[in-house]
């Protein structure tokens, strides 16, 4: 086992409930209220359809609960049917550190063990931030994009580590679960580049499944290469180039320990950022702003429209034509010139925004065309501190509308309170549930720790 694996095991199996501060724990019900809204959202997508028809043709001897369903399939494909089913709105959390990705998508792994397992709400909460600190404090230290990787290289990881700690492996089971989840399973930066596919929506499902998969293999004795970060031709080498130093892992926070941890924001799961709307993080400024901004002058009366922002949000936009002519859904939801469009012209970007007409919509384009998108140095320099972006509207009158922020709604130093959290989860899952078991759901996310298993939680999500 190398240094890495080490340590990364070593803190899997020594974290405890009693470790986590009622600040983390409530942030964990928090997280997981707007992770099953955004699951529910997306519950009639042709993605989530495909995953849950494979699913469905899958069975075994430890059946784990398809979100949204009754219906049941071995825990691998069950995380992956669920995973899908988070992801396809691209609404849920985000972390960047500049690395990252959207670690709420690991919460399909814990769900599919807790359920088959019975694992109470306690567990739950563990396994979940266990899964936050591992994908964040990964992603601290290696922005995968830059060398060509897609976040699933770190999330696979942080799914093995919450799948095996529900699962109640040793020491040396999580590392061989560490290791088989990253040795076969490297995914391809092409998930996220040009014409977006469905795939995007499915790639960190699929690293989630690879998660499950690892852990059940280390259960029943596969052992794993024993230096998949730190050795000859391991992660490190191969993927990044050179050694990568992990951050230590928060210590004990328990009643009469000495060297607690401290402030609960050592724990990653609390600097996590919320989306107050359906689209990619780096589009949350500009559809916020331009929202602003349609109060003040209407599209018609619009002469030029000047977006500026830092180089992770104008990147794609200004070196990918797609972006500025999207023809599907998944482009559409990463495109900042379509996203201020809707915005301006409907006065709210929705999952609605997305349908293949109001893609298609030659009345966008005209609008579109007024753009321009360019990075701001001084922005880029305080990313990912801060998520600068500043649209500059000049009317045809030649009168200049401004408006920026720093901290679009729903970053951690612009949350969202738990009543708009609550609101959130209602707006997404309201298209599939009724009224009362958004009520039982919500009410029994708040009361998670208190939770014996997720079955009446599962119970109440069923369409």
């Amino acid at each position: 086992m190398d240094r890495t694996t080490e340590l990364l095991s070593s803190f899997a199996c020594q974290l405890s409930y009693e470790d986590l501060s009622p600040q983390v724990v409530h942030q964990v019900k928090r997280t997981l209220a707007d992770t099953l809204g955004c699951a529910m959202g997306g519950f009639t997508s042709e993605p989530a359809k495909i995953a849950r028809r494979m699913a469905g043709m899958v069975g075994g001897s430890l059946p784990a609960r398809i979100l949204g369903t009754e219906h049941y399939s071995a825990p691998d494909m069950a995380g992956f049917a669920n995973g899908v089913m988070v992801r396809y709105l691209d609404c849920n959390d985000s972390y960047f550190s500049p690395g990252g990705g959207h670690p709420s998508d690991m919460i399909a792994a814990t769900l599919a063990l807790a359920d088959p397992l019975g694992a109470d709400g306690r567990e739950v909460i563990t396994s979940i931030v266990l899964a936050y600190e591992v994908f964040c404090r990964l992603s601290d230290q290696v922005v995968g994009g830059d060398f060509g990787w897609d976040q699933g290289m770190f999330s696979g990881i942080g799914a093995a580590c919450a799948a095996g700690k529900i699962m109640g492996l040793n020491q040396e089971q999580m590392g061989h679960a560490i290791s088989l989840s990253v040795v076969p399973n490297l995914p391809l930066r092409a998930t996220r580049v040009g014409e977006l596919s469905m795939w995007k929506g499915c790639a960190a499902a699929s690293a989630t499944r690879a998660g499950i998969f690892a852990a059940q293999l280390a259960q029943e004795g596969m052992a794993g290469p024993y230096q998949p970060f730190d050795g000859r031709f391991g992660l490190w080498e191969q993927a990044v180039g050179h050694p990568v130093e992990i951050a230590p892992f928060p210590s004990s926070n328990r009643a009469g320990s000495r060297g607690g941890h401290g402030p609960a924001e050592e724990f990653r799961i609390a600097e996590t950022t919320f989306k107050f709307f359906p689209s990619q993080i780096h589009t949350q400024g500009p559809i916020g702003l331009a929202l602003e901004l349609r109060a003040q002058v209407a599209p018609s009366e619009i002469a030029s429209i000047r977006i500026q922002s830092y180089h992770s949000a104008v990147s794609s936009a200004a070196e990918e034509p797609e972006k500025w002519d999207p023809k599907t859904r998944e482009t559409a939801d990463h495109s900042i010139p379509y996203l201020v469009a809707v915005a301006l012209q409907d006065g709210a970007v929705t999952p609605a925004s997305f349908t293949t007409q109001r893609i298609g919509d030659p009345a966008l384009r005209p609008l579109i065309a007024k753009m321009t998108i360019e990075e701001n140095p001084e922005f880029t320099q305080r990313y990912p501190a801060e998520y600068n972006c500043r649209i500059e509207v000049t009317t045809r009158a030649g009168k200049p509308l401004v408006a920026a922020t720093a901290y679009p709604k729903g970053n951690r130093r612009n949350p969202l309170a738990d009543a708009e959290v609550d609101t959130k989860f209602r707006r997404l899952a309201s298209s599939v549930l009724a009224e009362a078991q958004c009520d039982r759901a919500l009410e029994l996310v708040w009361s998670l720790e208190q939770q014996p298993s997720l079955e009446e939680l599962l119970d109440a999500l069923v369409v």
